[in-house]
């Protein structure tokens, strides 16, 4: 074979390759509804971002913020995907300032059904807390939180996803949680949902919150993000805004 035979073959080779394993970028935040989508084996994704919550409704009114808060996604095959979560959290309430890293968060999603010809996705997502912060920060024990994840595409720029949960972290009995969203995309680049979520506490104390937010994609593996949250039948309310990256395994393509 000539060389610029083989030239346009790697070049015919390269462009069916991409087209089949390339990956867009698709997050887990800003909003409360995790995503179904699992990273394709050997990607690693970085969600990153700074929140800031004011909770007015006991007599301390905390103020907390997370700065940074990392997500770590890697791909271990199409189907299952490992988690690490890293948090710096910034506590203040009468006069008490405390701060440091969070208990560390690992994780494993794993994608259930994925089903085109009826536009709905679902995975679970199970994560386990492990009390390595310092006692002020930690729950001294271990807990664990697994939710339910679903998707379904109502249209080329409109999706609606939403969660059901249960969290245990080491006594109580536990806490349901729920999410609802809905995303729309504005414009090529620019994506804004809207969110009832909330949890109920011990099984007894139902807590309804809601946000919104935008997405702005500036590459397909780069986006940014900002949220905004309210209690609803609770004095609270945070702001948020982060950035997100995704590293794709570099593929390897052998000379011929």
């Amino acid at each position: 074979m000539s060389q610029s035979l083989k030239n346009l073959f790697i070049i015919l080779l390269l462009s069916i390759f991409n087209s089949v394993f390339s990956q867009n970028i698709i997050t887990d935040r800003p909003d409360q509804t995790e995503s179904p989508n699992t990273l394709n084996k050997g990607n690693l994704q970085i969600e990153s971002g700074y929140l800031s919550l004011k909770d007015r409704e006991t007599s301390s009114k905390m103020t907390q913020s997370l700065i940074p808060t990392n997500l770590f996604r890697y791909g271990l095959n199409s189907k299952i995907e490992l988690r690490l979560l890293t948090q710096f959290e910034n506590q203040e309430f009468e006069n008490v300032k405390i701060s440091g890293i969070n208990d560390l968060e690992l994780g494993i999603k794993i994608k259930v059904l994925k089903k085109e010809n009826i536009n709905t996705e679902i995975s679970f997502l199970t994560t386990l807390i492990i009390p390595s912060a310092s006692n002020d920060l930690s729950i001294n024990s271990l807990g664990i939180s697994n939710r339910m994840i679903f998707s379904h595409t109502l249209s080329d720029k409109t999706g609606l996803g939403y969660n059901l949960g249960y969290d245990y972290f080491g006594s109580g009995k536990g806490n349901l949680t729920y999410t609802l969203a809905i995303g729309t995309s504005l414009t090529e680049k620019l994506g804004f949902f809207m969110e009832p979520f909330g949890e109920i506490v011990d099984i007894k104390s139902f807590i309804l919150n809601f946000d919104s937010g935008f997405t702005y994609l500036v590459k397909d593996n780069f986006q940014l993000d900002c949220s905004y949250g309210t209690g609803v039948n609770s004095k609270m309310n945070f702001f948020s805004f982060g950035i997100s990256w995704l590293i794709k395994k570099r593929k390897k393509i052998k000379n011929i």
